[in-house]
């Protein structure tokens, strides 16, 4: 009998089995190949504390410590980009990010690229960093196996059904106590697999593509570029550009790809505010960004049955909230009081969604 029988292995799932394996035994089922394979692996993978609405940035705040001392952290930066008619909204989104307003001339000498023609406004944080996401997806995956749980790959899980415990049926039948939901963008057909109310969670694609490092330039220590109102976004990775389009088009659960006309959409937006026209992509992706109704995650045991508990809903700030989140799912389970404010928790919780 498994104590925290967890569907899913992305950020969602690893890290809240991480945390569950120092309360009983964790066994991980994840229906891919290989670990973090759909919106895990397709991650801007940034952490910044000013992003996301109040319950995120409480994460936030209470995940920095985690990734300072474990060293997942390395120093990015991030530039607010405003066209010259966008001042009202740059403002607004500067304020709420937290982010300086620095001189075009200033801007240039960090990203020289950037337009002097279209582009009038432009912030600057230095409290942004790459997240190694690949790195803390295997660490939550050994302390599992360490504290002698297993993180299963191929296991497509074909039935549940509640028999005084949880019988999940996959490539062999899985029993458990306690059934934690971290599938992504699956969730609710787990819920409903389960006869538990759905949380109403929609997917949103996100395309991105690979650019050949603009005009030659050595975009290593460039700060990430985000156009205001969050239209397109720039990303150095690997001495190449990531491109994406900042796009919320809502779609089902599925292996996500690019929509092309969608991608030229936003390179033309990113390539508008910036002088080296976009010659090649050399790849292209997509991922889901899954979000209820609310916009922030949801989190803790389901009040119809508080052996069903939620890992869900992460939508764009699955890694940066993902240590703190993983403990607030423990410790709602647990019983113990969480270290975020009693408003915060609410907002989190799935109750909010019952009403």
């Amino acid at each position: 009998m498994i104590d925290f029988l967890i569907i899913g292995g992305g950020i969602a799932g690893l890290s809240a089995g991480a945390r569950l394996s120092k309360h009983g035994t964790v066994t991980v089922l994840e229906a891919e190949d290989a670990l973090g394979y759909h919106t895990s692996g397709r991650s801007a993978a940034l952490f910044e504390k000013g992003y996301g609405p109040p319950s995120v940035k409480a994460l936030n705040e209470k995940s920095a410590a985690f990734f300072e001392v474990n060293e997942y952290l390395t120093p990015r930066g991030l530039m607010l980009v405003g066209a010259k008619d966008q001042q009202e909204l740059f403002l607004k989104e500067a304020q709420d990010l937290g982010v300086q307003q620095i001189s075009l001339d200033e801007a240039t000498k960090q990203i020289p690229i950037l337009n002097a023609d279209t582009v009038g406004h432009v912030a600057i944080s230095n409290t942004a960093f790459d997240i190694d996401t690949d790195r803390m997806l295997q660490d939550y995956a050994r302390i599992i196996r360490r504290n002698g749980g297993s993180v299963l790959t191929r296991e497509k899980v074909g039935s549940i059904r509640k028999s005084g415990h949880w019988v999940v049926e996959a490539s062999d039948t899985f029993e458990a106590r306690n059934l934690v939901n971290a599938a992504g963008a699956w969730v609710d057909e787990v819920a409903q697999m389960a006869e538990i109310q759905p949380i109403g969670i929609t997917p949103f694609r996100r395309s991105m593509a690979r650019l050949p490092s603009p005009g030659g330039h050595d975009v290593k220590n460039w700060p990430m570029m985000l156009g205001v109102a969050e239209t397109w976004y720039a990303k150095p990775d690997a001495g190449k550009l990531l491109v994406s389009p900042c796009e919320t088009d809502p779609t089902s659960p599925h292996d996500a790809y690019a929509d092309d006309m969608v991608l030229a959409e936003g390179l033309a937006r990113y390539e508008a505010m910036v002088t080296e026209p976009v010659t090649r992509v050399e790849t292209n992706w997509a991922g889901l960004r899954s979000f209820v109704s609310d916009g922030t995650l949801v989190l803790g045991p389901d009040p119809t049955d508080r052996t069903f508990i939620w890992s869900a809903a992460q939508g764009g700030y699955g890694f940066q909230t993902a240590p703190a989140a993983s403990q607030l799912v423990a410790d709602l389970v647990t019983g113990t009081e969480p270290s975020l404010d009693a408003t915060t928790v609410q907002m989190l919780k799935p109750e909010r969604l019952r009403r």
